[in-house]
């Protein structure tokens, strides 16, 4: 639907982040980043896994839901799974959480630290049905590893 260049996308990251490893000011202009560089997004933030639940971080958009269990709604089941999840139509996801009514399709990445820990999850929500690819689901993929890489993860948030 919409060409991205995700090696740009991940240069201007790795610039935003240069000589910065705290991850909450990472989070903030990662958000930031993805909602003013990729089209059509209405969401972009990120959960972090708190005492076996997914915690709202730092995000753009609108207030969204605060807490989702393992296993719940999209960013539950991608978290749980440890693999990254598009839908196409969040209307036909079981279980989706909506926190806003607007969205329409979702691309959830997990976040999984170096020494295998999930950390949390990257949520993008979008009010046009279809507007992720399985090329977004891998270009995002690897955004999120220069985040990760880049970043001093706490033992717990």
């Amino acid at each position: 639907m919409y060409e991205m260049d995700y090696a740009l996308l991940k240069r201007q990251l790795a610039s935003l982040l240069e000589g910065e490893d705290h991850w909450l000011p990472n989070l903030a202009n990662t958000s930031a980043l993805l909602y003013e560089e990729l089209p059509d997004l209405n969401w972009a933030g990120f959960y972090l896994l708190t005492a076996g639940e997914l915690v709202l971080g730092p995000f753009q958009g609108k207030p969204a839901c605060v807490r989702i269990a393992l296993g719940r709604g999209v960013c539950g089941t991608a978290a749980q799974r440890r693999e990254s999840i598009v839908v196409p139509d969040v209307h036909a996801f079981p279980g989706h959480i909506a926190c806003d009514a607007a969205s329409r399709s979702e691309l959830v990445i997990p976040l999984i630290a170096q020494d295998g820990r999930l950390l949390g999850v990257l949520d993008l929500d979008s009010p046009t049905l279809g507007r992720f690819t399985d090329q977004d689901a891998e270009g995002l993929k690897e955004v999120v590893e220069v985040l990760l890489a880049a970043t001093i993860w706490p033992e717990k948030f």
